[in-house]
């Protein structure tokens, strides 16, 4: 048992609309408060270490929903949520609707930018997609994150269209990682062909037409040859993965190479206690015995049969030797590279909230 992203089911679907142009009927970029909420703007953290972020409790951060209106059903909400990841609509009304208003603030900003570029460049009009990127552990809950945010965004007044890509279909095929002894890392930077991704989001970011990506099965636990999806201007793009937020390594040459989150114009990173993540990869990985593991066309079709005890052991090793090591040496360092840093209680809820400080 090897991979990280082969316990999940990532539907990237598109939700599509009408061009999104906030810019001329979007209020001014600032975030009031309600009366009486304080926002933690100390320069240091709890420990006294200098940090370039705004902290909120769930309470503040959830005053600042305003009047964003509630736009998903519990219907809707059943639908975006992924396996053993609870999600309420409190839960979307305390830290989604904020979220979403926020993003809305700072796409028609992101767009005045632009047009005043366009303006001084002498450029002609034309417009690039917004990109959100979203980072995180196995089992933090991104798939369901990402969702849950497609669906919001793509229900503003306005109907952006909002696509989703996961980073997954970027994988280097098994076969490939099977004659470079990779499998075993299956998730780890080496394992991704950088190179196709970084080139996918340059042509959305240049608004290129129908740029393809690559799809991945978490059934077979491999990418699917010949198979693709296409991004076609949105307006949002949100692209989830767990390395999203990692460094690049210097070119052979000495050349520096573009970060994948140089195409991003928003980050966010979906943090938990190392002892949170691990029950829930590992409940995750004992439901999926009952369901997905049983299709005789997955690569996990032998730990269905497996005695609790030894599934419950095997998960716990995966856990140990891949997904932890993978969160300690790559995944939690760029935490503090996000825009915003969501951290959730043993419950799944959302309960602290830190957006980086402009």
């Amino acid at each position: 048992m090897t991979a990280p992203a082969g316990l999940t089911s990532r539907p990237a679907a598109a939700l599509s609309g009408k061009p999104l142009d906030l810019l001329d009927d979007a209020p001014p970029l600032s975030l009031n408060r309600p009366e009486g909420h304080a926002m933690d703007q100390r320069a240091t953290d709890s420990a006294g270490v200098l940090s370039p972020y705004h902290r909120f409790s769930r309470e503040e951060w959830a005053a600042l929903r305003a009047d964003t209106p509630l736009t998903l059903t519990r219907e809707d909400l059943s639908r975006l949520k992924s396996l053993n990841d609870p999600i309420s609509l409190d839960e979307v009304v305390a830290i989604y609707l904020p979220l979403s208003r926020l993003l809305a603030l700072y796409v028609a900003a992101t767009q005045g930018l632009y047009k005043a570029t366009q303006r001084f460049l002498g450029a002609e009009g034309g417009k690039t997609p917004y990109i959100i990127g979203v980072a995180g552990s196995v089992s933090a809950g991104k798939s369901t994150l990402s969702r849950v945010m497609q669906a919001l965004l793509s229900r503003w007044p306005n109907t952006p269209k909002v696509d989703l890509v996961t980073t997954d279909g970027f994988l280097h095929p098994n076969a490939v990682l099977v004659s470079e002894g990779l499998m075993t890392k299956k998730g780890f930077p080496e394992s991704y062909d950088g190179t196709a991704l970084l080139r996918f989001l340059s042509d959305v970011k240049a608004g290129r037409r129908h740029v393809s990506a690559p799809v991945y099965s978490h059934l077979t636990y491999d990418v699917l040859p010949g198979e693709s999806i296409v991004v076609d201007r949105p307006d949002i793009l949100i692209v989830e993965g767990l390395n999203v937020l990692l460094p690049n390594r210097a070119a052979k040459d000495g050349r520096g190479l573009p970060f994948v989150s140089d195409f991003f114009d928003f980050s966010i990173y979906l943090h938990a206690e190392e002892t949170d993540l691990e029950l829930w990869f590992v409940e995750r990985f004992m439901r999926l015995r009952q369901t997905s593991f049983r299709d005789p066309q997955s690569y996990f079709r032998k730990y269905a049969d497996l005695s609790n005890e030894d599934a419950e052991a095997t998960a716990r090793t995966i856990w140990r030797e891949i997904n932890l090591r993978n969160l300690r040496e790559n995944l939690l360092p760029t935490r503090a590279r996000a825009n915003l840093v969501l951290t959730k209680g043993p419950n799944h809820s959302i309960e602290e909230v830190e957006l980086r400080k402009l």
